[in-house]
This record gives C-alpha cells, sequence and structure tokens, in this order.
C-alpha cells in the first residue's frame, strides 16, 4: 500500500486529511501545495480524503477536518487540526527535517 510505504519512509511525510465539502480544507490546501512546493526535495506528501480513505482515518483518530500529520519512518512527528498560517506550517516541518 502506497500510504503505509510512503509514511514508512525515512523521509518526511506531511499528510493531508481533506474533505470535498471542507471549506476549510480548500482554504489550507493552497498553504500546503506552497510549502510541499518549497520543501519538495525533502519531504513526501500525500492527501488523503476521509470520505474514501476510513481505515486510515480511524487509524489515525481524525477527528476534523483539515488535518496535517507530519510522519517519519511510520512515527508522527506532528500534528494539528485546522487552518493554519503558511509559515506556521514551514516551522512546524522544519523543526523536524
Amino acid at each position: 500500500m502506497k500510504f503505509r510505504k510512503t509514511i514508512g519512509s525515512a523521509t518526511p511525510t506531511l499528510v493531508y486529511f481533506y474533505a470535498t465539502w471542507c471549506v476549510p480544507c480548500k482554504l489550507l490546501r493552497p498553504l500546503v501545495d506552497e510549502v510541499v512546493g518549497e520543501l519538495g526535495e525533502v519531504i513526501n506528501s500525500i492527501e488523503v480524503d476521509v470520505e474514501i480513505k476510513k481505515g486510515i482515518v480511524k487509524r489515525y483518530k481524525i477527528k476534523g477536518v483539515p488535518t496535517l500529520i507530519l510522519f517519519k519512518s511510520g512515527t508522527p512527528l506532528w500534528r494539528h487540526t485546522g487552518v493554519m498560517p503558511v509559515e506556521d506550517i514551514r516551522i512546524a516541518i522544519k523543526e523536524h527535517l
């Protein structure tokens, strides 16, 4: 499975949990895309639609969207639910590189 393999990587992986009907998700997406674009050489990224990947949602106890989780070698290092400024996303990820 691509999800497990990617979050299990030694390269940090930012997972973006979203729903198509979620307005805050639509606000956060361009910010996530911007950070991933800047750091794309040193991080992986995956998007998970919570309506489709219910098993993953349950496993990681996603209670609200949007939620960001940064994994490294399968371990969650950082997590945030809700919209946040792009600079805060950058700082949180860089702390774990």
